[in-house]
């Protein structure tokens, strides 16, 4: 009996570490010839819910242009984002390709709208098309980032509903071309509100975005590692839709003022019409340039940047909300005390250059120096509003306030319990002229990850 008891804890053991080592497997990285073709596949979701319930549903796929996302670093993201989208093996569960987002929809769940009401929010994924049967697992996470929402289905490349979209018949130019497009970060510009007669006016400001990026470190020291596109895809209103003026546009991808009941919040929720209109343009990333006088836009990480031209601050603004959307930063401006936190005390934020001091090892902490107090006191001219004086300053100054890194409280909307790396950057004002040490970092590690 001694000896049964002995075999079948022996048993038991040999099963337990057998489990273990299942769940330990290491699957080598994929090479991306043996699992993908060098088409896109786009995959339409509707994201729903309110404050504290989210679903979602699949609904559509479309088989677009060349691949123009990564070819390498395919089984995990830079940044774990909001949600990721994960495509694996059925059979052994190997992840073949990962990629992280954000989306409108869980940024509008901390609006107070959501508390009362249900509502829905397109998102278009883009994914390498698959030469076999594969399973697609897209999940959302919460302030904790915890999985909060989660759908996993099959996509079978021959099946007959995947819709194959065609060359639209609308003007593209190249403006900028670093590389080809299987090595280079693909950027599209798409135009919106923009009428047949001024296209000439959007390919002037589309120049002048892609100017503002690459004449701005560090994407000025690596505009050989990008390619940057201009569409034209005329409109049959000039301009947004400005709900609280009464004005309803007819765009190309319906934009509008008053997101969320914000005057100035420009964005777009037909993300599949924007995806329709660059066609099989390749891209990684978009940015949709509004025909507006009027300050607006916003960057949602891997979704879209979406920006008013004609506001004196095109630039600067533009270059913010690329950081958001293409380097994963968060914004580093604050105001008084919120009712509800995005970044709770117990959560390190995925954003780069943001802390809670829940893991801040993970940020900037090899880049602190040690004699360096943690929380920071900022300097004299930091308890001025610093941004009317800012022309005012010398180089000198700025540079104290730009690059001088510490843990300086105040960041992501709240004055206490989020920190900052330095007092002043392109993430917390449109005056500042650079990014800080921290976010440059932050997006040079994103062009590695893209290109190396």
């Amino acid at each position: 009996m001694k000896e049964l008891c002995v075999s079948a804890l022996l048993l038991l053991a040999a099963c337990g570490i057998q489990s273990r080592q299942q769940q330990t497997v290491v699957f080598p990285e994929p090479v991306f010839g043996e699992h993908f073709t060098d088409s896109t596949l786009r995959l339409d979701y509707v994201f729903c819910g309110d404050a504290e319930h989210q679903a979602i549903y699949l609904q559509g796929m479309v088989k677009t242009g060349p691949w123009a996302g990564r070819r390498h670093n395919l089984q995990e993201p830079l940044l774990r984002g909001n949600g990721q989208v994960v495509v694996k093996d059925p059979h052994s569960g190997a992840v073949l390709y990962s990629n992280s987002f954000s989306t409108l929809f869980q940024e509008w769940q901390d609006y107070e709208e959501a508390q009362s009401v249900s509502k829905a929010f397109e998102n278009c994924m883009l994914v390498p098309f698959p030469k076999d049967t594969v399973l697609v697992e897209v999940s959302l996470t919460d302030r904790h980032g915890k999985v909060s929402s989660h759908i996993s289905h099959k996509v079978v490349p021959f099946d007959i509903l995947i819709r194959r979209i065609e060359p639209q018949p609308y003007e593209m130019r190249v403006l900028w071309e670093g590389g080809p497009i299987d090595r280079a970060i693909d950027i599209a510009i798409l135009s919106e509100g923009y009428t047949s007669s001024q296209k000439e006016q959007f390919f002037a400001d589309a120049a002048r975005a892609r100017d503002a990026l690459l004449g701005h470190e560090p994407f000025m020291s690596r505009a050989s590692n990008f390619a940057i596109r201009a569409v034209f895809a005329p409109s049959q209103s000039s301009g947004p839709s400005i709900p609280h003026l009464g004005e309803w546009h007819n765009t190309l991808v319906d934009s509008h003022f008053d997101t969320f009941y914000s005057e100035r919040y420009l964005t777009t929720s037909s993300l599949q019409k924007v995806h329709d209109a660059l066609g099989t343009v390749p891209f990684e990333h978009i940015i949709v340039l509004v025909n507006t006088p009027v300050y607006g836009g916003g960057g949602i990480y891997n979704s879209v940047t979406i920006m008013g031209s004609g506001h004196p601050t095109f630039a600067p603004v533009l270059v913010h909300e690329f950081g958001h959307a293409f380097g994963g930063l968060g914004d580093e401006y604050f105001y008084g005390e919120q009712a509800e936190t995005p970044y709770p005390a117990d959560t390190e934020p995925w954003e780069p250059n943001i802390t809670t001091l829940k893991d801040f090892a993970s940020k900037w902490q090899d880049m602190l120096p040690a004699d360096v107090p943690i929380p920071t006191p900022v300097d004299s001219l930091e308890i001025v509003d610093v941004r009317r004086i800012w022309n005012t300053l010398s180089q000198e100054q700025k540079d104290m306030l730009n690059m001088k890194v510490g843990v300086y409280e105040g960041a992501g909307y709240q004055a206490h319990g989020v920190y900052r790396p330095v007092q002043e950057c392109r993430m917390k004002i449109n005056e500042c002229e650079r990014f800080c040490p921290v976010c440059t970092r932050a997006i040079t590690r994103m062009i590695d990850y893209y290109t190396r």
